[in-house]
């Protein structure tokens, strides 16, 4: 057994990918439209993780992915707490939350401890972002800075 994807619904795809990949980082491995069944899968990477999936694929199916689903007609997911959340190593959690906070990125449990922070997807989804490594000398803003809503 090997791990390939974990599926996401969202709302709206465009958002989604902006989220993802022009805030986040993600890329585009590929997608499938299915106009009989009425949604869109777009599967996501991580950048460093494009040699690993190209290695899973000669195992059978890539991975490992991030699969958003977007269903053409509307429906309500709720909040999707239930779900949990995703978890991404990063190279720097300060650098990554200043950029995601510049792109409009709420952070809703700010990297006090330099190793940990949570944000939230356009679909609030929960997103742990740790730092590779050990943890970095705990700094300001992110020391002092209070939790934002949920995650």
């Amino acid at each position: 057994m090997r791990y390939l994807h974990t599926m996401l619904r969202v709302r709206d795809l465009d958002a989604a990918l902006d989220f993802y990949c022009n805030k986040l980082g993600l890329r585009e491995s590929f997608r499938r439209e299915d106009p009989n069944g009425r949604y869109t899968l777009v599967f996501l990477m991580a950048p460093g993780d494009h040699a690993l999936i190209e290695q899973s694929k000669r195992l059978g199916r890539p991975g490992p992915l991030l699969e958003l689903t977007y269903n053409w007609d509307t429906e309500d997911y709720g909040e999707a707490r239930h779900f949990g959340h995703l978890a991404f190593e990063v190279d720097n959690i300060y650098d990554t939350c200043e950029r995601l906070m510049k792109g409009g990125v709420t952070i809703n449990r700010p990297p006090r401890d330099g190793q940990m922070a949570f944000i939230r997807s356009p679909d609030r989804q929960s997103i742990e972002l740790l730092q590779k490594g050990n943890a970095l000398p705990p700094k300001e803003p992110w020391a002092s800075m209070p939790n934002t809503g949920h995650w």
